[in-house]
């Protein structure tokens, strides 16, 4: 029976409460596995973010390694085809040339970061080192040990040009090596030794300084190697063929994320679990909430507002400027920044359409807008005229929006097209003188080879090298001879039409491209007008400088009608016109091919005369006119060729000056005539010719002293005869130079006067002891009164100087008579006696009272 006093409303009210706490309980324990799942997807995330940095960090520490090869790389191949660098490297060490005048210097070091530098020669030797820009004695051995024969043997079976790079560990510390053949490349005119090639190994040492700023370039942090037994949680990298491992102190975004998280997600846990509390305790928890719900509304309204506002900031703040325009394309919105950018009114485009804004360079804007409908993002480049009338590009971007017309952002790339096209300029034509470079050059003439198989037009190429050029540089430095690089650039433009091209392949080498028919007159008329208008003078700070040409004319179909032989013919006439005295131009003709090769076999020969006893001396006697008295004799060398018999001094000595064998044949003819001269009577002089070159280079104060010690000859019985233009090089060098062969006790001789560019200052400059007539002049004593009246002038003022006079070449009896006559001091030739060897020039000198009586 129900009992009527009982009220159930606290068991009810009980059990709501019972129900609300399991309710918040049950929340709690979901928000709680939310919090736990957020954590460790947190954790994961960051450890990922952790790994990605580190494989960054190795992709980029990969990359810095390959940029730092490629780079080094294209260094050593260009060192490798320098055809310098194969003359005076590999055809003969030099360490003047390489050192010294820093072609293979300090500045591989200092500028380009090679820690060493190795020349190895055919037979395996070290030739040549360069450690940390200083010249050192040393084996590449004591660096590579036994890996470096196998290196010389792969790099010597690959074809010239190839460089092959490895990691190799030098005293425990990694380093990149690069080897190649060292070869002349293209230069036609340094000869090639048909044997064994020398090796150029370059060497970067990876030491913690350079490996720390590798990684600071390559956004990596303390880049280092791995000590031995270090133990580290950092990554590594190991290096090829066991050269080393590195290590570095990656990048650690993911534990960013987690101080940066894991705090507020502890906090936003704390917060929910008072809230509950909260909720058990109080009634009001509700309204509590309702209201934080209302004010968490605010706020986000709040925070849309200030997007919205943000928005509008960078949108006014970037460097693009935003545009839209209706289905008619005039514009109805334009961002501030347009007048920024532009310089023009916002209010006076906006309503205009856009073709009068902006002109694409890819045809219609309206067909260009309406394909853009059927792509997601279009790009297209336009043209315009700023507010102050100056044309400017500008990249426009667009999408189609629905209710009709488009919307885009417009980018200004005026600076960047300039740039781009500044580039394409440049990949074109030298940077000195604005002239096509190579590459343009073979551009521009294969397209006029290729019309002229079809239009038969003929053409015409000009080599065009600078005479005297080198001594500009030398003299004035490198920046006097661009300057006059410029101007001859100048010159030979002002020659030639406005469609025909010039063309800088070389140091002082250009090449003149000139299509269209031309008559034989009228292209020596060209030639003589270029070389006539370099022959000018040039100013140089304050200097009067003189520079000449040769040149070098090839035709086409005549000769060739491909670029690469056209080229090489052209080549070939202006060796010959080198080789003809400069200052003067060659056609190429068919037996200029076979003169070449002849004179390359020559040269390949003459560098094994010397080691193979092929070289001969000989004695030209000297006598003096006055009492009748033989005086001694100059030196000829001759070559006892094996296959072309005995040759004279013309035909090759000409060879080893331009190869550079005039060094080691000098010192030949030094030792072995002062060694022949020791022997003869005491009243008997020796007299050797010294080619200019040598006062160039060769320390020819020491090679002098070092002779007269070891054969023995008193100092005052040796005189050398200095060529004319040796006094064209360096003044102040040669005086000096003059000055110590003075101070050894030697006489000095300026040879073949009046026949080149040696004047009276020069006489009175430099210490001579005497003169000798140039041979031309001698022969000219019995043509005309004005020939004995030059050489009675030379004799008169060489005596008026205090100079002895000697003549040369007198083969006449009339000639003999003249000079007497004219009171020359002494004289040879042929009328006197042919050269001799040593025995008989010894007969010849005891019979010399009976041959002066008969030749008075």
């Amino acid at each position: 029976m129900e009992n009527p006093g009982l009220d159930l409303t606290p068991v009810r009210s009980i059990s709501n409460q019972a129900l609300a706490r399991a309710t918040l309980l049950g929340c709690s324990g979901l928000l709680l596995a939310l919090f736990i799942f957020t954590g460790v997807l947190l954790v994961y995330i960051a450890l990922d973010q952790n790994l990605a940095a580190e494989q960054h960090n190795r992709l980029e520490i990969e990359q810095a390694l390959q940029s730092l090869k490629n780079h080094a790389r294209r260094t050593v191949k260009d060192y490798a085809q320098w055809g310098d660098a194969y003359q005076h490297l590999h055809l003969k060490v030099d360490p003047d040339w390489a050192y010294t005048r820093r072609n293979f210097g300090p500045s591989l070091y200092r500028d380009l970061g090679f820690d060493g530098v190795f020349v190895i020669d055919p037979a395996g030797r070290t030739a040549y080192a360069l450690v940390a820009g200083r010249l050192q004695a040393m084996d590449a051995r004591d660096w590579f040990g036994d890996a470096l024969q196998p290196w010389l043997a792969q790099v010597r079976q690959a074809p010239d040009g190839k460089v092959f790079s490895r990691y190799h560990a030098i005293g425990g510390t990694p380093a990149l090596v690069f080897t190649s053949v060292l070869s002349p490349g293209s230069d036609p005119q340094v000869q090639v030794d048909g044997g064994p090639q020398s090796v150029l190994v370059f060497v970067v040492w990876l030491d913690s300084s350079r490996l720390l700023v590798l990684g600071r370039e390559a956004g990596v942090e303390r880049l280092q190697q791995v000590a031995a037994g270090a133990p580290g949680p950092q990554p590594t990298l190991s290096l090829p063929n066991g050269a080393g491992t590195l290590h570095w102190q990656p990048a650690r975004p993911g534990h960013q994320l987690l101080v940066l998280v894991i705090p507020l997600l502890l906090l936003a846990g704390l917060l929910v679990g008072l809230m509950a509390i909260l909720l058990l305790r109080r009634s009001a928890v509700a309204a509590r909430l309702i209201d934080d719900q209302v004010q968490a509304l605010r706020s986000s309204r709040g925070a849309l507002e200030a997007s919205e506002e943000r928005f509008r900031d960078v949108a006014e703040a970037a460097s693009d400027w935003i545009w839209e325009v209706d289905p008619q394309l005039r514009f109805t919105y334009l961002s501030e920044r347009f007048e920024a950018v532009t310089g023009l009114s916002r209010e006076a485009a906006l309503g205009r359409p856009m073709h009068e804004l902006l002109s694409a360079e890819q045809g219609s804007l309206r067909n260009w807008l309406s394909a853009s409908q059927r792509r997601s993002q279009s790009i297209l480049q336009c043209a315009y005229l700023d507010g102050q009338r100056r044309p400017r590009v500008c990249r426009l971007s667009v999408r189609a929006m629905d209710g009709g017309g488009y919307r885009g952002t417009a980018s200004d790339i005026t600076e960047e097209v300039a740039a781009r096209r500044r580039i394409e300029y440049l990949s074109q034509h030298d940077a000195l003188t604005g002239l096509a470079n190579r590459m343009r050059m073979r551009e521009y003439l294969e397209g006029r080879l290729s019309a002229l198989r079809v239009l038969q037009e003929p053409l015409l190429m000009l080599s065009v090298d600078l005479d005297r050029f080198k001594p500009v540089n030398d003299l004035l430095g490198h920046a006097a001879g661009d300057q006059v690089l410029h101007e001859v650039s100048q010159r030979l433009s002002h020659c030639l039409r406005s469609e025909d091209l010039v063309a800088r392949v070389g140091g002082d080498e250009f090449v003149l491209v000139v299509p269209g028919q031309m008559a034989q007159l009228d292209i020596d008329g060209l030639c003589r007008r270029l070389i006539q208008r370099i022959e000018e003078p040039f100013y140089i700070a304050e200097h009067e400088v003189f520079i000449s040409a040769s040149i070098g004319v090839a035709r086409a179909p005549d000769d060739a009608s491909q670029a690469e032989e056209l080229l090489r013919y052209a080549d070939m006439a202006l060796y010959e016109a080198k080789a003809a005295g400069r200052s003067t131009w060659r056609f190429y003709a068919a037996d200029m091919n076979a003169r070449i090769i002849e004179r390359r076999g020559l040269e390949r020969d003459l560098r094994h005369a010397i080691d193979q006893d092929q070289l001969r001396l000989q004695f030209l006697p000297r006598y003096r006119l006055a009492d009748g008295q033989w005086l001694g004799a100059g030196v000829l060398v001759c070559w006892q060729h094996p296959r072309r018999g005995l040759l004279g001094p013309e035909v090759f000595m000409p060879i080893a000056e331009d190869t550079g064998l005039i060094l080691p044949l000098s010192n030949w003819v030094l030792h072995a005539a002062c060694r022949a001269a020791r022997g003869w009577p005491e009243h008997l002089q020796l007299a050797v010719n010294l080619s200019a070159c040598e006062f160039q280079r060769g320390q020819l104060v020491a090679r002098i002293r070092s002779v007269l010690g070891q054969s023995g000859l008193a100092p005052s019985r040796l005189v050398l005869e200095v060529a004319d233009k040796t006094l064209l090089d360096d003044g102040r060098q040669v005086q000096d130079i003059m000055g110590g062969l003075k101070a050894l006790g030697v006489q000095l001789l300026l040879d073949d006067f009046g026949s080149g560019c040696s004047a009276l200052q020069d006489l009175r400059t430099y210490p001579l002891d005497g003169l000798k007539i140039d041979s031309g002049l001698v022969a000219g004593l019995g043509r005309s009164p004005a020939g004995r009246s030059i050489v009675q002038a030379i004799v008169d003022l060489g005596h008026a100087l205090g100079l002895k006079v000697l003549a040369e070449g007198v083969d006449t009896p009339e000639q003999f008579a003249a000079l007497r006559d004219i009171r020359c001091d002494e004289v040879q030739g042929r009328h006197l006696s042919p050269p001799l060897d040593a025995d008989a020039l010894l007969q010849l000198c005891a019979q010399a009272p009976r041959a002066g009586s008969s030749m008075s």
